[in-house]
């Protein structure tokens, strides 16, 4: 069998990929077992946090060996992906920022991750990035700015419609007023039923959800009269303006239920220790 030349630098090309990535992990389990000396670990039940940033790793070992490791440190580094973290179940905090990482296949496989840092990388694509982190329901931090996808038009309010349950983006609190214009961008169909709906009753909807709502002008109000502090002090012309406007506000629910300690039981209804006055109603008001 003779080889063929042409073949000869493709063959040669690829073995020194090779060396290259075993020389990268043999750096990067050489980081590792520094930090375990460090920290004076012996075994890797006991390792709960790994500190592996700045050591100019571009690939990780295989960390599923240390099942309850919670914090990993691997920011300022030269990663490209992350798919070393299959198995780390229990991590809650994950710092990947200022690497080079462009896909982050295998992150739901962590469904306890709580923080999680990827700012300064070069993710592109936004649906890839939410599709991976939507299964994550514990995550309430979340940092991606500096990324490319960061130049999507609504990139922070796609982001918080499709990851609801993140509390903090890219050091911000996400706030009511943004997660209630998520829901007029991406969500028309629940914007045009929570608009139609008001007092019991229901106003014409058929509105532009990217227009702004046009206010008449408001009737002076005499100086004498009297607000509660609760009420909107502005006059509509038109009653349905009033109904849509207070519909976009937080109304007041009345729960009425029976008050059972009034009510006597059976055993005090025979030995007639409570008197026989109508059983209480109760309500609550809740706003």
């Amino acid at each position: 069998m003779t080889l063929d030349p042409n073949h000869l630098p493709h063959v040669s090309q690829c073995m020194s990929l090779a060396r290259a990535a075993e020389s990268a992990l043999e750096i990067s389990r050489t980081a590792v077992e520094d930090q375990l000396k460090i920290c004076g670990h012996k075994r890797d039940a006991d390792v709960f946090e790994l500190f592996l940033s700045q050591k100019e790793l571009t690939e990780v070992t295989d960390l599923s060996r240390f099942k309850k490791l919670k914090y990993l440190w691997l920011h300022h580094n030269k990663l490209h992906g992350i798919t070393f973290l299959t198995r780390n179940y229990c991590l809650t905090e994950l710092y990947l920022n200022n690497n080079a990482i462009f896909d982050i296949e295998g992150l739901h496989y962590l469904p306890s991750l709580h923080i999680l840092l990827l700012h300064h990388n070069e993710l592109t694509s936004i649906d890839a990035t939410v599709k991976e982190l939507k299964g994550m329901l514990n995550l309430k931090t979340l940092s991606l700015y500096q990324n490319p996808l960061c130049q999507y038009n609504v990139y922070r309010l796609y982001i918080i419609y499709h990851l609801p349950g993140v509390e903090f983006l890219d050091r911000n609190q996400v706030t009511e007023k943004e997660r209630r214009s998520m829901i007029t961008i991406f969500n028309h169909k629940k914007a045009h039923i929570v608009q139609s709906i008001a007092f019991g009753g229901k106003v014409d909807a058929s509105w532009d959800p990217k227009s702004t709502f046009k206010q008449k002008p408001a009737q002076k109000v005499p100086s004498d009269f009297a607000f509660a502090n609760n009420v909107d002090r502005t006059i509509f012309d038109d009653p349905e303006d009033a109904v849509f406007v207070r519909s976009m506000k937080r109304s007041a629910m009345a729960i009425t239920f029976l008050n059972w300690d009034t009510v006597p039981t059976r055993e005090e209804k025979y030995l007639e220790e409570k008197s026989t006055e109508p059983a209480q109603m109760l309500t609550v008001t809740l706003r």
